[in-house]
């Protein structure tokens, strides 16, 4: 039977007298043995091999083996196969469907020179689009820089209670847009943020310092110091086990959205004549309080407005035009030259409000106050760059359209209005403050 035996057939032919396991044949012809359940458990169902000592039946068990193999794999095969064209089914339904449509339908189908004229203005607008979106962006940052710039000169001009109500809303606007920059994945990742509790503690405290400072005719230190031993003292209660950058983001939040504006208020506050403008003080209306209205601190807060918007506006434009060389890392977009144009633009500004208005008392002065908000500006919007590059966010909020948040228009101006009092304060000494 040429070694072959049914699968019921195999019996003590295949076993030795000892009743041991059944003998294999080796590569080399000897007998080794093997379990029978082997055996019969790698054989194909339809197939049993049965242990011979002959050379040619262990070929044969090989072939079969490979045999089944192969038949396996082309069944996965088939298998797939089958899957695949299910999955496939729907989308050449679909296809069916759409090329039984009347090609009357679709004009660029009907007509090839249809199609091709269609895909050319197609990408006709495709390259227009992207100017004309730019062009309407810069167009509502200037309408609303020019409805902030004639809303913010109308409040500098009233002065008193208007001015510094202003100066309080602005300051618990700056501190929301603060807290939500602190708190954002960029900054909590390693640092989680200020509890809300402590977060409204610092709103709040931010606008009284404010009122605070315009209450007291510009006394601001000592309410400083007591409202940041409130902020830090009220975060080691309601915080289990506070971290030291907890401490400090909502201390800064306090210097920053509340100390920092107050100086625009001390600024303003300052109410020596300004003597040098007579002939513009003539002009100021009685409802205004008349020619006493025109102060050193209307003055100084006028034009250092006007300088901070030259710096930002020259450098901007300068930038587009000229911008090649990359300013500092903190915010890419910044140029050398864009930074040049802005510093021209500002003493520029400085000086033809010193022809105009007589403030300050000469040129020299005039361009070293335009050349003082120039870097104080530039380097109060790379402060917020740094917070914002932090916290993953492009701007603070979208609260003005075109500008972001108000904390993204006013940061040229926080450490500004700090630098121009200490210099009019301490430095112009001819003003007699």
């Amino acid at each position: 039977m040429s070694g072959l035996l049914l699968p019921g057939a195999v019996s003590a032919a295949s076993t030795t007298s000892s009743g041991s396991a059944p003998l294999r044949p080796s590569r080399s012809g000897a007998l080794c043995r093997q379990p029978l359940g082997l055996q019969l458990a790698a054989a194909p169902p339809a197939r049993r091999l049965a242990s011979s000592p002959r050379t040619a039946d262990c070929a044969r068990w090989r072939r079969v083996q490979q045999q089944h193999k192969l038949a396996t794999a082309a069944a996965a095969d088939a298998d797939a196969a089958a899957l695949a064209a299910a999955a496939a089914e729907p989308e050449q339904q679909q296809q069916q469907q759409a090329q039984a449509q009347p090609h009357a339908a679709d004009p660029a189908a009907a007509d090839p020179a249809a199609a091709a004229a269609m895909g050319s203005s197609a990408d006709g607008a495709a390259v227009e689009a992207a100017p004309k979106k730019k062009s309407g962006s810069l167009a509502k940052r200037v309408v609303f820089g020019v409805i902030l710039g004639l809303s913010g000169a109308a409040v500098i001009i009233i002065g008193g209670w208007v001015y510094a109500g202003v100066a309080c809303l602005a300051a618990f606007q700056l501190s929301q847009e603060y807290i939500g920059l602190v708190s954002a994945k960029g900054i909590a990742k390693g640092a989680p943020p200020p509890p809300p509790i402590v977060n409204s503690a610092i709103s709040l405290l931010c606008v009284a310092l404010n009122a605070w400072v315009f209450v007291t005719g510009g006394r601001s230190a000592s309410a400083m110091a007591v409202a940041s031993f409130v902020i830090l003292s009220l975060q080691l209660l309601v915080v289990r086990k506070p971290r030291f950058a907890q401490l400090t983001s909502s201390l800064f939040g306090l210097f920053y959205c509340g100390y920092l504006p107050s100086f625009w208020i001390r600024l303003r506050l300052l109410s020596v004549p300004a003597v040098n403008s007579g002939a513009l003080a003539a002009t100021v209306p009685a409802l205004l309080g008349g020619p006493t209205h025109l102060t050193v601190g209307l003055m100084a807060a006028f034009v250092a407005v006007a300088c901070i918007i030259a710096a930002d506006t020259g450098a901007y434009f300068c930038g587009k035009s000229f911008g090649r060389t990359q300013l500092t890392r903190v915010s890419p977009k910044k140029t050398v030259e864009g930074a040049l144009g802005g510093l021209l633009s500002s003493i520029a500004v400085a000086l033809g409000l010193y022809k105009t208005c007589g403030w300050p008392d000469n040129s020299l002065s005039a361009a070293a106050l335009g050349t003082l908000v120039f870097f104080s500006s530039l380097f109060g919007d790379l402060i917020e760059s740094v917070i914002k590059r932090d916290a993953g966010l492009k701007d603070a909020s979208n609260l003005i359209p075109g500008h972001g948040g108000l904390l993204d228009r006013l940061d040229s101006y926080l450490f500004t209005g700090a630098c121009v009092y200490f210099w009019i304060k301490f430095l112009l000494t001819n003003l007699g403050i």
